[in-house]
């Protein structure tokens, strides 16, 4: 059975809106590990898909960033996608499809299926498989930064109970950034 994996950049005051900081190079080479490494599907909200694409897809085509933007690209452009939207129309990405379907019942069925770990990212769609119990493993890096704004995680969402975590892996960046790894106990 596949796991359904969260990962996040959050701020030291719980921001996780990644308009309000810069992850450091250090950070990218990490998530591009976790995409390549764990990764055989990424699962997105509208708006956290919209902000990775076509942003990460030109810089793989182009080769224009630094070579860890590069190689972040081409891990997240090489992998599927799904993106739970009732608003997107469409996408020009080949490898991402769009479902409006229940959310619940989806992600157990992508459970199910043959291949690697599903990836999810944003705040809206996690929130709503944190609150359904359906997220595995919890991948947090905390940056040494104090945004003083933004969005939170799991702001306004109520958990039907709270949730024990068990820390399994922690690291330390030369950036100041601690990764965090739990799993759901």
């Amino acid at each position: 059975m596949r796991n359904v994996i969260y990962a996040l950049n959050l701020t030291l005051d719980g921001c996780c809106d990644h308009t309000k900081f810069n992850p450091a190079e250090d950070l990218l080479e990490h998530f591009t590990s976790l995409l390549r490494d764990d990764a055989g599907l990424l699962v997105y909200g509208r708006k956290t898909y919209q902000l990775m694409v076509p942003y990460w897809p030109d810089i793989a085509k182009s080769q224009s960033e630094t070579k860890a933007d590069i190689e972040f690209a081409q891990a997240f452009d090489s992998l599927n996608k799904i993106v739970f939207s009732r608003s997107l129309a469409s996408t020009d990405d080949g490898n991402t499809r769009i479902l409006r379907t229940d959310l619940h019942d989806e992600i157990l069925k992508l459970k199910q299926e043959p291949g690697g770990n599903i990836l999810v990212g944003g705040v809206d769609i996690p929130s709503q498989l944190i609150k359904l119990g359906l997220i595995d493993e919890y991948r947090f890096v905390i940056m040494p930064t104090i945004a003083g704004e933004g969005r939170r995680l799991l702001e306004g969402v109520s958990l039907p109970e709270k949730l024990q975590l068990k820390l399994v892996e922690s690291k330390i960046f030369k950036s100041g950034s601690v990764a965090l790894r739990y799993l759901k106990q």
